[in-house]
Parts: structure tokens; sequence; C-alpha cells
């Protein structure tokens, strides 16, 4: 028996692959025998090529026993060479990700919920809020809080607090699970492509205050949610997941935003899931999601 090719699953590890580069012959090929060369097994593969930006896009989970380093090095060549933007990331290192809430603790406790359960592959250091509502929540689930208020003449100094905590947690992502203020374009700049938010789909229809009883003064018949990434334009960044449920004339406006708190909290979950699990790619403002 020869044991050179034995393969060991003790010693074996995890990552997955993702990488984006001007669309061309020879990308899949090339990519493929980069891993066979560092001795990995593709698990999983996903790739498009968008018509619209003309690039490429690929996904791919894999085990090996070489060394992440190692790994990293027989692909450098072909990325060098396809002028790629990649990425090899540990299958068991979880996403640390920093959540911001104001009062509302529906999207807050789905994640914090779905963390514990172990269905997200995320890790919480810390909740930041500007209010002081949601610390029992926090203390519950064991995770620290942070209270930073926000008012209209200390916009600089909250945001600096928060690049603080963002760095001392060594976050990767942050989530605005019902975070009601607006983050300054540097700061969103400085975060694009690591910020989900969640809102909920009427808008531009209905804005401000009381959306849903807007929403069943006009007699709505769906109610949904939008999660995307956060940029300067409000509540327009690129899109990573909808959902949307259909109701009738019978519900009342507070039935209409229980309805509303559920679609919110289970878009956004998936939205982060897709994200920690490295399937969402960006191609310009919009994204690709290999589900």
């Amino acid at each position: 028996m020869d044991t050179d090719n034995v393969f060991d699953a003790a010693t074996t590890a995890r990552y997955t692959l993702t990488l984006s580069c001007p669309d061309q012959p020879g990308i899949v090929h090339s990519v493929a025998g980069a891993l066979v060369s560092a001795g990995c097994n593709i698990t999983e593969s996903q790739q498009y090529g968008s018509d619209e930006s003309g690039t490429f896009f690929m996904r791919v989970a894999l085990t090996t026993t070489a060394t992440q380093p190692a790994l990293e090095s027989h692909l450098e060549p072909v990325a060098g060479s396809f002028n790629m933007e990649w990425a090899v990331h540990p299958h068991d290192q979880p996403v640390r990700t920093l959540i911001m809430a104001s009062k509302d603790g529906h999207c807050l406790n789905n994640l914090l919920f779905a963390q514990r359960s172990g269905t997200l592959p995320i890790e919480i250091p810390a909740i930041v809020s500007n209010h002081p509502e949601l610390r029992p929540l926090a203390e519950f689930y064991g995770v620290t809080f942070h209270h930073i208020p926000r008012t209209a003449g200390n916009t600089a100094e909250a945001e600096a607090q928060l690049r603080t905590l963002i760095a001392d947690y060594d976050v990767g992502l942050v989530v605005l699970a019902r975070y009601m203020q607006i983050l300054s374009d540097e700061l969103c700049r400085d975060l694009a492509g690591r910020a989900i938010n969640i809102h909920h789909s009427f808008l531009p229809s209905f804005k401000g205050a009381r959306p849903y009883a807007q929403a069943h003064a006009r007699g709505v018949k769906l109610i949904g949610a939008t999660a995307h990434y956060v940029t300067g334009d409000l509540d327009e960044g690129p899109i990573i997941e909808q959902d949307v449920v259909r109701v009738e004339h019978t519900k009342t406006a507070e039935q209409l935003a229980a309805t509303g708190r559920d679609v919110e909290g289970r878009t956004l979950a998936q939205a982060v899931q897709w994200h920690a699990e490295h399937r969402v790619l960006l191609d310009g403002h919009r994204t690709i999601v290999f589900k």
C-alpha cells in the first residue's frame, strides 16, 4: 500500500478560495492545476462570468494537508498572471462581527441566537448601541455592550469611538441590526464590503416614522426586507438578500409590523451567513452570491 497517498483526515484543513479577475480563457484550468499541485481536494466549486463588467468570479471550497502559506504560494503565480483579486479563508475561522442596534432588538436577537446555536459562522465580541435599552439582551448572551450616544453635534466623536472598538476587537464585519443612525461617508468608505444593513422594503414609498402604519393606510399586500452592504448612499448599497411575504387587508398595522420584524430578522441573518461563508463577491454595485 502506498502510504504517501493516503488521505489523512486528522491533518487535513478546510479552506475557501474566492477570486475575481478579467474574464478570459484558462482561468478554471489554471486555478484547478494550482490546487492540485498543492495537494488539494476540491469539494465545491462555483463560477460566474459577468457580461456587464467582463469580470470572472469563482468560489472554491477545498481540503488539503498543506499549510495556508504553502497553499497561497502555489496560487500566487496564477493570481499574478490573471490579475486576480483573491483570498484564502480558513474554514474554521469565524468572522469577528460587531453588531450595532438602537432600540429594536429583533434582528440583534436573531443574530445572537443563531451564533450561539452554531448556525452562523461568526464570533460576536461586542454590541454597540446609541441607546441603553438593549444592554440586558447583550448581557443575557454574555456579549460586551458599549453605549455610544449619538447627537447632532457628536458624530465625529462617536465614530472615533466606534473605529477604536473595531480595531481593538479585530472586527472583520459590522452589522447594522436596526441601528437607526446614519454613518458618515468616510466611515462607509472605510467599511466598504464589510458592513451590512437591513431595512424594510417600503422605501422609498413610506419614509420616516411609522412606515407600517403608512403601509397599512395604503393597503399594501406585500411586506419585505432588504439586506445590503453599507455605502454613502443611504439604503442603496449592493443588495445581498431580499425576502417578501404576502399579507391581507385583515392585518392591523401592529400585525404588519410584527410580520416585518420577522422578515427583517431572517433576511439579515441570511445575508450575514452568506457573507461569513465567503459566498458574496462584489461586481461594481451588484453582488454575486454563490449559494
